[in-house]
């Protein structure tokens, strides 16, 4: 997340515990109705021992903590581009680099493109992302300097991957996906702002944009998995609980004290495209301190915890990719 976030850090105490949410009023099932129901078990193609594989190599001290600009985020880059062929996910424009400078240094997002099966639905476009990239090194503790960067973002570039072999192996959303991965984000936003001004530019359908943020560990006392920055800006989140039959996401208020719909990599194309542009995150301001840290470790995530998320969320992500009508809007 962005910098400005750490004011909120320091306003908050770490061990303070966040109060249990009131039950939906939708009529959503609850978590303790879904872990017993036949909904919670439908998919399990996302592991933990693959969300684990990818954040312990992003994480780890070879990267250096992937400055934008470093050797370490070129390492990153190399490995999202090979796991997408791996998964015969195609480049959305010639390579799946898209370029930029970032501060007069090269830079680089990394766009990986699912065509979607309908000859009219797959000129709308849905974004899945994350930002790849950390603040490299860091104020020193214990003899350690490098800011690895575990969950911010490691962990959401690994859901985006496994949600990108889901989706290259099952080929059956109507609607285009992009997968896409972005540097400079710990710099301002740069390559989703660089992206989305390029999709814009070339007048794309953009029908939908999640960003994943901080989902390594899971939120405290919540009645659901994780929330949705700007959740009362459009009816997705309700959507997507809605097409899996539970309170799959949520509102944290805290979130919407401090404003992260505009502080991650989402806000870039709702600017550009005026579009429902959200994030999805499971840091709750009580369950990590070791945001921009060197403690920021891939051993301290919950692998299990991510890929129950990444498992509920992509049955919730295919139903919107194969709705015959456009069912997300924005609120008035």
């Amino acid at each position: 997340m962005k910098n400005s976030l750490l004011i909120a850090l320091l306003l908050i105490s770490v061990s303070c515990k966040s109060k249990r949410q009131e039950p939906s009023e939708s009529g959503e099932k609850d978590l303790a109705v879904v872990e017993q129901s036949s909904v919670s078990a439908t998919l399990d193609f996302v592991t933990s021992a693959e969300l684990k594989e990818t954040v312990y190599y992003l994480a780890s001290d070879e990267l250096q903590g992937r400055a934008t600009g470093s050797e370490g985020i070129e390492k990153a880059a190399v490995y999202i581009e090979n796991a997408f062929k791996s998964y015969d996910v195609k480049p959305y424009f010639e390579s799946y680099r898209d370029a930029y400078k970032a501060n007069g240094m090269d830079a680089y997002n990394v766009v990986g493109y699912i065509e979607g099966s309908d000859p009219i639905l797959k000129d709308e476009l849905i974004i899945l992302g994350a930002h790849y990239d950390h603040i490299g090194i860091g104020k020193v503790v214990d003899g350690d300097s490098i800011a690895n960067g575990a969950n911010d973002d490691a962990t959401g570039v690994a859901a985006v991957l496994a949600m990108a072999r889901y989706f290259a192996t099952k080929k059956n959303n109507k609607r285009s996906i992009l997968f896409t991965l972005y540097s400079g984000e710990e710099m301002g936003l740069l390559g989703s702002q660089h992206l989305a001004a390029r999709l814009k530019a070339a007048d794309v359908n953009l029908y939908s944009m999640i960003n994943f943020e901080m989902i390594g560990i899971p939120m405290v006392d919540k009645d659901y998995l994780a929330y949705f920055t700007g959740y009362d800006l459009s009816n997705m989140a309700p959507q997507l609980n809605a097409y899996v039959d539970y309170k799959l996401l949520g509102l944290l208020p805290k979130a919407k004290e401090f404003q992260l719909f505009y502080r991650s990599d989402n806000y870039s194309f709702f600017k550009a495209f005026n579009k429902p542009a959200h994030a999805i995150s499971t840091f709750d301001f009580t369950n990590f301190d070791h945001y921009h840290k060197v403690g920021d470790e891939a051993d301290k995530m919950d692998y299990d915890f991510m890929a129950k998320l990444v498992n509920r969320l992509i049955p919730a992500l295919e139903t919107m990719s194969n709705t015959t009508t456009p069912e997300i809007e924005m609120n008035e």
